[in-house]
């Protein structure tokens, strides 16, 4: 609908089936142009540029970048040799017969004209500057760009979904507080002074209840709010795109979601080849040292803990070691490899120990030195090296080694210009335990309940099959019905098949320490639920902030949301979190003490 009280067209509805023809336009002076005695405007809106030829001095003097205006004026071609082929409306211009100025715009914190493109020329403020003033930031093309493609792709999932016959239904944002994994956002209720709502962390208890109400297929663009430590990819409110089904199993979810992808990717122009690929926990931490393998390249890590089992260097002498493969790294300078140490440390490590294999075939660094000769004589072939290459090790815990290696293999992929942000590779992580250890070191989440395990997804989440009469003997090792969908080295979403029957979920409560009389004050409900008949049920949730930054190319999910947090979840644009009167705070009954009555 382009024709409204203040044009005919949009900008990019201008073409040269509308040479001779009078238009009428509206938007914002992207840049102007003085020729001596003719002025150019670059109009704006948010569908592109076209150009207006103003020959009246008057009536272009006054205009300035991002005054917002309307013109009225006859099409014509552009004169020979003055077509512009980066634009779509480059072989046209506007004759401007009048122009009116809609509102003026003072100086700008920063330049937001499409012709500058900042971005490539390094001139965008800090990010506090882009969030402070977010409407000029969200002028930019690249940003709206970002916006209209997640409107996109919202609209391919519910259609996939709806064709798929889901339903579509709300649940709540006040909610009780329930053990998810992080912690609660915390409302007062004035009406109950005491008391308090929590935000949902998901809608996973909801959306189980709806399954055992009989939708069967549901949906939802679901707000989500997470009290974390702030992490540079990461919003304290975020978007889900949640899906759950009945009478299901994990492949008829897996199957469901895939379709959904494919739908989104193909609003980019992309097509996604189905089935999407497989590979189990395990492997992905053995093979990539992350479970969330970034597959666009390859360079697996490789295991040497068996290699160096007698080895004579105490550093070795590990649980675990492993290494990565540092193609041409036999020429890096000393100091890169100091650099690499810092590198490491900032993760937590002590270091990262290497050796170079020398184009002569000798064996150097740091580490060469304390290898026995039988281990010096075999390294090159254990770890898949040629002359002129380099390898970096890690030795001890199992999962920290394999972390750092991970992390390191994406590093160096980074640094050789292999992360193409067009090419995306999808695989399913399958096959994960279902408990996880209170106390690692890796893992910020907050354990769900009380013992020495926690879940690894949420306290929900069905055993496997081969599990369900030993789960609880042996948690260590017990697996689950849950997977995740990862794309690029970053897990887009996960899910699981849930517990369904209340004989299984007392045991898996059980292992977390959470007691009978703790389940029903914290998810009684649920558990109440499902003594009524409850259908076998599962489901899947994508991180919508991150599915739309993973197809958008951007850095960062701040820049494919309208109005983001920055760090410690401010907002430099509202300035929230912001203090409240006495009154507010007496009002919200957040001091109410019940020994005072």
């Amino acid at each position: 609908m382009s024709q409204t009280a203040y044009r005919t067209h949009h900008a990019t509805d201008v073409t040269e089936a509308l040479v001779g023809q009078k238009v009428t336009l509206a938007g914002w002076v992207d840049r102007r142009r003085d020729h001596g005695g003719v002025a150019f405007i670059d109009l704006r809106d948010n569908t592109g540029l076209v150009q207006v030829v103003i020959y009246d001095e008057e009536v272009a003097r006054p205009l300035r970048s991002e005054f917002v205006i309307q013109v009225t004026g006859e099409v014509r071609l552009r004169p020979d040799g003055n077509e512009n082929t980066h634009l779509a409306t480059g072989k046209i211009e506007v004759v401007a017969e009048n122009i009116e100025i809609l509102a003026k715009a003072d100086a700008l914190p920063f330049q937001v004209s499409t012709a500058l493109e900042n971005e490539s020329e390094n001139k965008l403020p800090g990010e506090d500057v882009r969030l402070k003033y977010r409407y000029l930031d969200l002028r930019r093309p690249s940003m709206q760009h970002n916006l209209k493609l997640r409107s996109d792709m919202a609209k391919a999932a519910r259609h996939a979904l709806e064709d798929m016959d889901f339903t579509e239904v709300e649940t709540p944002t006040f909610i009780k507080s329930t053990p998810e994994g992080a912690r609660d956002f915390l409302v007062p209720a004035r009406l109950v002074p005491g008391s308090w709502y929590a935000l949902p962390q998901s809608p996973q208890l909801l959306k189980q209840l709806l399954m055992v109400s009989g939708v069967e297929r549901y949906y939802q663009l679901a707000r989500c709010y997470r009290d974390e430590d702030f992490r540079a990819d990461r919003q304290p409110e975020f978007t889900q795109l949640d899906m759950e089904m009945s009478f299901v199993d994990q492949e008829d979810v897996m199957a469901m979601a895939e379709k959904v992808i494919a739908a989104i990717w193909k609003t980019a122009g992309y097509e996604v080849q189905l089935p999407l690929p497989r590979i189990t926990w395990q492997e992905a931490m053995d093979k990539y040292g992350s479970d969330k393998p970034d597959l666009r390249f390859g360079n697996p890590l490789v295991e040497l803990t068996d290699y160096f089992k007698n080895t004579p260097f105490r550093v070795f002498q590990a649980p675990y070691v492993g290494a990565v493969l540092f193609k041409g790294g036999a020429s890096t300078p000393r100091r890169q490899f100091d650099a690499w140490q810092e590198w490491a440390k900032q993760r937590g490590a002590k270091g990262l120990a290497y050796v170079v294999f020398a184009e002569d075939g000798e064996l150097k660094g740091p580490v060469a030195k304390n290898l026995s000769e039988e281990e010096r004589a075999g390294l090159r072939e254990a770890v898949g090296a040629e002359p002129g290459d380099a390898v970096f090790f890690a030795a001890g815990s199992r999962e920290s080694s394999q972390l750092l290696l991970g992390a390191a293999r994406v590093e160096l992929a980074r640094r050789e210009g292999l992360l193409d942000p067009k090419k995306f590779a999808f695989t399913w992580v399958v096959d994960f335990p279902l408990f996880k250890p209170t106390d690692d070191p890796d893992d910020d989440d907050v354990a769900v309940g009380h013992s020495k395990w926690t879940s690894m997804h949420h306290p929900f989440t069905m055993p496997s099959k081969d599990w369900i009469d030993k789960f609880d003997k042996d948690p260590e090792h017990a697996m689950s019905d849950s997977y995740d969908i990862v794309c690029n080295g970053e897990e887009m979403g996960g899910g699981s098949v849930r517990i369904h029957r209340d004989d299984i979920q007392d045991r898996v409560l059980n292992v977390l320490g959470i007691s009978p009389e703790e389940a029903q004050e914290k998810f009684g409900f649920l558990l109440e639920a499902f003594k009524y008949g409850a259908p076998p049920h599962a489901g899947i949730a994508l991180g919508w902030d991150r599915t739309v930054s993973i197809l958008a190319g951007a850095d960062t999910i701040r820049d494919v949301i309208a109005f983001p947090k920055a760090g410690g979840g401010r907002d430099p644009l509202t300035g929230a979190p912001a203090p409240i009167t006495d009154e507010q705070r007496a009002e919200t009954g957040v001091d109410y003490d019940p020994d005072e009555e």
